[in-house]
């Protein structure tokens, strides 16, 4: 596991809904260091709170971001393959929340000119890693060995005197 590159707690844009947000999730400002907007960075947040279904829901919602950032429609095999590797990270973050920390609470989805950040909160103590060895015949435990492979750094971030953790991903914007 790496934890080379985490966002700092309270580096994250605070929730604040934008116009035309999609229902459950809001396009958030990002915010630098000195509080002004990060030029080139656009942050959307979905919080999970009496939803069902959240897996499709965060794909759908990861989906709608990358339409928004022109990841999709995808012009050629690589763009489209790296639009896919953003939505299966999605879904192996959320699903690792649903089975081994009672639920995500919410999800950010940031996305600069090269890197796409997913980031997704839950109230589990539990420290996500990869299964090793790896046994790719075996049925579970793929979750955070797919994370690692498709992306270019993950980690967790723990805020002390909170219950909980944000496993975070970063995949590259393709060519």
């Amino acid at each position: 596991m790496s934890t080379t590159r985490p966002y700092p707690p309270g580096d994250r844009p605070e929730s604040g809904g934008a116009a035309g947000a999609p229902a459950g999730g809001a396009a958030v400002p990002s915010v630098g260091d000195d509080a002004e907007p990060a030029v080139g960075r656009d942050t959307r947040r979905l919080s999970f709170a009496g939803e069902s279904g959240v897996v499709p829901l965060a794909r759908d919602f990861a989906r709608q971001a990358l339409y928004a950032w022109g990841w999709l429609p995808a012009e050629g095999a690589d763009r489209r393959a790296a639009a896919e590797d953003v939505l299966l990270v999605v879904s192996e973050l959320v699903t690792n929340a649903c089975l081994h920390a009672e639920g995500p609470d919410e999800m950010w989805i940031t996305c600069d000119k090269k890197v796409i950040r997913v980031e997704v909160s839950d109230r589990g103590t539990g420290q996500p890693a990869p299964r090793t060895p790896h046994r790719a015949g075996r049925p579970g435990g793929h979750g955070m060995f797919i994370v690692q492979r498709l992306c270019l750094d993950w980690g967790v971030v723990r805020t002390p005197g909170v219950t909980g953790k944000t496993v975070w991903a970063e995949l590259g914007a393709p060519a």
